[in-house]
């Protein structure tokens, strides 16, 4: 195996991308926003933002470059991207997440691109990819576009593009602080022509694959050259690869081109440390055909697998700078120039995962389930203390006698009050000595149906009234009801089928008996807006509600702000409630909260939105007006 001399490329890579080329896009102010939360009109504000990333991309009007796609941090269920068009020389298009919140986002983290089934998982078909290309239509529209925090995940690849529809095209990207995790391949860049002065760079990324079947590697790289070049195609500089079998490979079969790859500050893992008389790896770093179709240039790099080279036939070449580290199975050789470890390298094997930013979020406290099997649940404070209305039911179908309302102490689950036969999704006000709790009627055959009131004196004698009554076609679910200080205003779900299913509507009171609907005021035309929970404060109304994060079955509580009713602006801090762990599924609903001594008790369900459902309380340390500033900071 030949021992070559290694060549750095820092001066001409700093020279490909100098940093007043990358910030010129942004000075510009050509900048395109995505955001889930925008009005998905013509993104140029975050209100205006597109929904989608592929409807930005797309939206870009010249081959001019210098336009950037902000994006704000969260999971966006998108595959098979492709711009309008590339960037230009000098000119880099830029695809990022607006990852630390400087950008005005009101979040922080990954744009997450997720290309599975979202109703069946992984989907590890040939060609699915979140960024397009097929036998048919190339990557060549991503050339010369730079993405930074970018967290690429759910197909075949992460971050990668391949030209074989248009074999040997000349191809730039930057790609940093990036995670890419694909069945085959983390990263991927194939069938592409390199640029001397502008050759393809991967900076701080992660990057992962998932399968040790066929080609498969944390990076796959096969450039088109006739012969091995004096340069990188392909720069790797401080990055994580990892694979079951490969950390880094090149070529498949049919392909005669020369690859070479510089590899500065990287740590490569290949998970498979199986013994010779086992099924052990190919190969840390893996030529398929041809090991002389290879050639990897290695700084100050540690590599951790079974074995360190592999191919088809033949050897790699390679070359080793600064320190070189190897960590593979005790009856395998280390390459000369590198330095063997006994130990087990502890801090490249923790490198593998990358630091996510802290959260920007309110933090809430004391997170605990405070009753099993049960989804409605509404505090309200009595005689000094909180009480919590509980709506007893089966989670579907059932005889209108296992449908009910109770009263307990939420200190000490002391039943209070039973009442309410047949009626659910209900809500609890107190205001002026008496509770007023607001319920559907559930009837087998035909669901939800209108707002009934009860109220009580000395939650004994209860009087009853229909107060909202449903449209035709309509059904009515849960509602909510907050007093402004001088009349009620309820908000109520609906499946009326002229708006998505669901949607909130509102009705007023100056006695909480007897309500008018309010026509022009409904949130949620466009989307699914479910189990309201309305508070007013400082001339404003605030709307808990659940929004399915669609087309993924997974529910979080998101709020919104209204001075009348009609116009409606969403926090960008949301969600305020998200599933987290085990515990909790894919759902985060039915939001209500009271004040308490200073604090504000937040009780919401968890569950699978199918099957079961637990009721869960947390805190957050201040009043309910503070809470509500915390998620508009601008108030």
């Amino acid at each position: 195996m030949r021992h070559l001399v290694f060549v750095t490329f820092v001066t001409f890579v700093l020279s490909v991308f100098p940093p007043n080329m990358i910030a010129s896009a942004i000075a510009e102010q050509r900048t395109i926003y995505v955001s889930q939360l925008g009005d998905d009109s013509d993104g140029t504000s975050w209100e205006r933002a597109f929904r989608t990333i592929q409807k930005a991309i797309q939206a870009i009007p010249s081959p001019d470059g210098a336009y950037r796609v902000l994006i704000r941090p969260d999971t966006y269920m998108e595959a098979n991207l492709f711009p309008a068009h590339p960037g230009a020389k000098g000119s880099y298009n830029i695809l990022e997440a607006d990852y630390d919140g400087t950008g005005g986002s009101g979040r922080t983290g990954y744009a997450v691109i997720d290309s599975s089934d979202p109703e069946r998982g992984l989907k590890s078909v040939d060609w699915w990819s979140p960024f397009r290309a097929d036998t048919t239509f190339s990557s060549v529209g991503w050339d010369r576009w730079i993405f930074r925090h970018i967290y690429a995940t759910g197909a075949e690849a992460g971050m990668g593009w391949d030209m074989t529809a248009d074999e040997g095209a000349q191809f730039s990207v930057l790609v940093e602080d990036c995670f890419g995790i694909g069945r085959a391949f983390g990263a991927i860049v194939a069938a592409f022509t390199a640029r001397v002065e502008e050759p393809i760079i991967y900076r701080r990324c992660q990057l992962w694959s998932l399968d040790w079947w066929g080609d498969a590697a944390g990076a796959y790289v096969r450039a088109n050259n006739t012969a091995m070049p004096d340069h990188p195609d392909v720069i790797f500089e401080d990055c994580t690869l990892v694979g079951p079998d490969n950390a880094l490979q090149a070529g498949n079969p049919g392909y005669k081109g020369y690859t070479r790859v510089s590899l500065k500050d990287c740590r490569l893992i290949s998970l498979n440390f199986s013994q010779p008389r086992g099924t052990p790896s190919t190969g840390i770093i893996y030529s398929t055909i041809r090991g002389k179709l290879l050639h990897v240039d290695l700084e100050d790099c540690t590599l951790m697998g079974y074995k360190v080279f592999g191919a088809g036939e033949g050897e790699i070449s390679y070359s080793t700078k600064g320190s070189v580290r190897a960590y593979v199975q005790f009856e395998q050789p280390v390459p000369e120039g590198m330095h063997r470890l006994g130990h087990w390298p502890l801090d490249t094997f923790q490198s593998i995962l990358p630091p996510m930013p802290s959260d920007n979020r309110p933090a809430f406290m004391d997170k605990q389930i405070v009753r099993d099997n049960m989804c409605e649940v509404s505090p309200f404070l009595w005689e000094g203390k909180i009480y919590l209305l509980e709506c007893v039911r089966p989670a579907t179908g059932g005889d209108p006698k296992e449908y009910y309302l109770v009263i307990q102490d939420a200190e000490t689950s002391q039943q209070v009050a039973r009442f309410g036969e047949g009626y659910g999704l209900a809500c609890a006000l107190v205001h002026e000595n008496a509770l007023y709790v607001f319920a559907s009627l559930y009837e087998p055959n035909n669901g939800w149906n209108d707002v009934t009131l009860f109220y009580s004196h000395d939650l004994k004698k209860w009087q009853k009234t229909v107060v909202i009554k449903q449209d035709e076609k309509e059904h009515l679910f849960n509602s909510s009801v907050c007093w402004t200080g001088d009349r009620f205003v309820m908000a109520y779900e609906s499946d009326d089928p002229a708006y998505p299913a669901f949607t909130v509507k509102f009705a007023s009171s100056k006695d909480g008996v007897a309500w008018t609907k309010i026509p022009d005021a409904i949130f949620g035309k466009d989307r699914y807006t479910a189990c309201p929970c309305i508070r007013f404060a400082d001339a404003t109304y605030y709307l808990l509600y659940l929004e399915r994060r669609t087309p993924r079955w997974f529910f979080e509580t998101w709020l919104a702000r209204s001075e009348d009713l009609v116009n409606w602006e969403l926090s960008r801090l949301n969600p305020v409630l998200t599933p987290q762990g085990n515990s909790e599924g894919i759902n985060a609903s039915d939001p209500d909260v009271v004040e308490f001594q200073g604090r504000t008790h937040i009780y919401y369900s968890v569950g699978d939105q199918l099957t079961w459902m637990n009721t869960m309380k947390c805190v957050y340390p201040g009043s309910l007006r503070e809470l509500f500033r915390a998620y508009f900071p601008d108030h």
